[in-house]
């Protein structure tokens, strides 16, 4: 493995990795703070140098992690960070900001998004990320777990500006695909799959443990992969131990022929009709 990997480009033109490092769950828990800093900095060394967080992780412990893992590596790193909706406007908005800077030992997040759609119109978000960008605090902008018709109002509301959204999207969870990824896809605007592998919880017998079995690698390695097979997507899988993260790395090398990806299709079936986007 080396730590040249596909990137995938936002709209603006900037290229990012096609995977990444998602750090739900970090921070919650003092003993285990080594191995999640060495974890992550393992992976910059692998070329997952995308790191994305969340002021709701761990009530900004996991913002202080991904800070204190990369305070002397901050220009190898692309930070995404995102915020509670109940932030997502105005003063608070700046505030909520500010304060994962501060946690994350950084003057910029390169991308910071939405967590999810709450009571705060999109009009008075997209008017705070484009100050906030103005401001040089963050880079780019986007939003999380945002359906079709969520995207068409964010839109209408002069959200153009939107880098991204970070879905639910994985072999278990494919809805995404009926409408919502290919609107995305006709704005050139890349999908970030967090929960890539359902938090673990796969079936470890079938088709998934066959092909599992033939490329000698395990069920989780190759339901990443089949997220990756799209080009549009970056995916965020969590990873807490060094062993983990190469793991997740090594996905990156396993590509799934037709046949393969045929039989998932059949075990797990693409939507034929619109469903709601899901969250976790």
């Amino acid at each position: 493995m080396t730590a040249d990997i596909a990137t995938v480009r936002l709209p603006d033109g900037k290229s990012v990795p096609c995977l990444g490092q998602g750090t739900w769950r970090m921070g919650e828990d003092s003993s285990a703070r080594k191995a999640e800093i060495a974890a992550l900095r393992h992976g910059v060394e692998l070329g997952l140098t995308l790191i994305d967080t969340a002021e709701m992780y761990g009530d900004g412990g996991a913002e202080k992690v991904v800070g204190e893992a990369f305070r002397d590596l901050r220009e190898k790193v692309f930070l995404v960070s995102k915020v509670y909706p109940q932030n997502a406007g105005g003063n608070a908005l700046r505030r909520a900001c500010e304060n994962s800077l501060k946690r994350l030992s950084t003057e910029r997040i390169d991308l910071y998004l939405l967590h999810w759609r709450g009571a705060v119109p999109l009009k008075a978000t997209v008017e705070g990320m484009t100050a906030l960008q103005s401001e040089g605090k963050i880079g780019d902008w986007g939003v999380s777990n945002f359906d079709a018709s969520d995207m068409a109002e964010l839109l209408a509301a002069g959200g153009s500006a939107c880098a991204t959204n970070q879905i639910l999207y994985n072999l278990l969870r494919r809805g995404p695909e009926f409408d919502l990824l290919p609107a995305m896809a006709k704005r050139s605007m890349p999908a970030m799959a967090y929960s890539p592998i359902e938090q673990g919880r796969l079936p470890n017998s079938g088709v998934l443990a066959e092909i599992a079995r033939r490329h000698e690698a395990t069920i989780f390695q190759v339901a990443l992969a089949w997220v990756l097979r799209r080009p549009e997507i970056i995916a965020i899988p969590k990873a807490a131990t060094i062993a983990h993260v190469a793991a997740n790395r090594a996905a990156l090398d396993l590509k799934l022929d037709a046949d393969a990806l045929a039989a998932l299709d059949k075990a797990f079936a693409p939507p034929k009709h619109k469903t709601p986007l899901a969250m976790i």
